[in-house]
């Protein structure tokens, strides 16, 4: 029997009727123009139907999941409607509720990673404490239990279990498993019971180095001619993460404009960051190769890939640093903090200029309403005059051969 009939367009534009998908999937649309989907399946020699959600809740790929997972049951002779009514009448564990949040919602998410990062820290932080125990049953005291001891010393995860708490409690009280007071909600009741996470300072940050001591760091990394020794510096001159580095497309610089636009999906504040290069930076780009068919500003060994994520670290492990470095324990995230000190020791420059330069988020939000554009000018200032100061003891960029290995 021919399956997958259906194309996303059909769907959307179908008028009143039956349609059919295939394996018995049908989409029904009414007179009315609303839509749902229809499984009917094959039960002990007797035929069965259940309804498996509307259109659009429920979209075409949606719908062939739970299709083909109620034929799976029903093959093995069990009732998918029973199972779904013996899953609606039970009080899920939490984790049982977490794990259905997540299949959820895991398309919507930016990339795998993400997921990945949700399991963990509900299984590190979370799973010990209230994991077993129904959604219903779970009180303010459980919440406090679990984030109490990590609020102040791990603050940033502590806030993203938190949430990640609240979106899990908050998704089994929309299924009615539970009432809608939700006892891991921040905004009026946990903001009563702990301190903002802005006020509470971690002790433990990136390590970062004295921004007196990058200019001579920075001499001795243009002496390498490689493609993590230019990342590096790039990172440096531009006061950007890691990640937003390594991943940099060519189709992102403007070399003439001498900006650089950093997409919202690449933004840990997902929101589209400008950033101005300075005359040391357009010199690393243009002694850097562009290779056919790689994209990427910062292209690795693996064809059509950027440098891994581990490069800029290792690099700096080479030079004898990073931790029980003989040189220091610095990691290259560290040096937006050394820019930061700079811009508040060195610069005459207000702080919010140097907020913006980072993409930080204005956590104040009298001044973010009152706050306009992104002071591109200003910002264009200031990285020159940070340029001017971390290249102040380099020699000339050397424009790296097409076929120089990269480390």
């Amino acid at each position: 029997m021919a399956i997958h009939k259906l194309t996303p367009r059909k769907v959307a534009t179908a008028g009143p009727g039956k349609y059919e998908d295939g394996g018995g999937l049908r989409l029904v649309v009414s007179k009315s123009g609303a839509k749902k989907w229809v499984l009917r399946f094959t039960l002990n020699g007797r035929r069965r139907e259940m309804g498996l959600g509307s259109y659009p809740d429920v979209s075409l790929a949606d719908a062939r999941l739970k299709a083909s997972e109620c034929r799976l049951q029903a093959s093995s002779g069990i009732d998918p409607i029973e199972v779904r009514r013996i899953e609606q009448e039970t009080v899920p564990t939490f984790t049982t509720c977490a794990a259905r949040y997540i299949r959820a919602h895991r398309r919507g998410w930016k990339n795998a990673k993400h997921a990945r990062q949700w399991v963990s820290t509900l299984q590190t932080y979370v799973r010990p404490v209230i994991g077993s125990k129904p959604v219903d049953a779970i009180t303010t005291e459980d919440i406090l239990a679990i984030l109490s001891p990590i609020w102040t010393n791990k603050t940033e995860t502590a806030k993203r279990v938190q949430g990640r708490m609240e979106n899990v409690l908050d998704y089994a009280a929309a299924h009615k498993y539970r009432d809608s007071l939700n006892p891991a909600r921040w905004r009026g009741h946990l903001n009563k019971l702990l301190p903002k996470p802005s006020r509470v300072r971690e002790v433990n940050h990136h390590p970062a180095m004295p921004h007196a001591e990058v200019p001579a760091f920075m001499a001795e990394l243009s002496q390498k001619e490689n493609v993590s020794a230019m990342a590096l510096q790039f990172l440096i001159l531009t006061a950007t993460r890691t990640n937003e580095v390594l991943n940099a497309n060519w189709d992102e610089i403007d070399l003439e404009g001498a900006v650089w636009t950093i997409p919202a999906a690449r933004m840990k504040a997902r929101r589209e960051h400008r950033v101005p290069l300075s005359d040391a930076v357009i010199e690393i780009l243009s002694a850097l190769p562009r290779i056919e068919g790689n994209p990427y500003v910062f292209p690795g060994s693996q064809h059509g890939r950027p440098l891994s994520n581990m490069s800029l670290l290792q690099l700096m492990r080479g030079m004898g640093y990073g931790i029980n470095g003989a040189r220091g324990d610095y990691v290259p995230h560290g040096f937006r903090s050394s820019f930061r000190d700079w811009s508040g020791e060195v610069s005459s420059f207000p702080r919010d200029v140097a907020e913006m330069a980072l993409a930080h988020v204005i956590e104040n939000k009298v001044e973010a309403a009152y706050r306009r554009g992104d002071l591109f000018a200003k910002r264009r200032k200031m990285m020159q005059e940070w340029a001017n100061y971390v290249t102040s003891q380099q020699a000339d960029i050397i424009p790296i051969n097409k076929q120089a290995r990269t480390s």
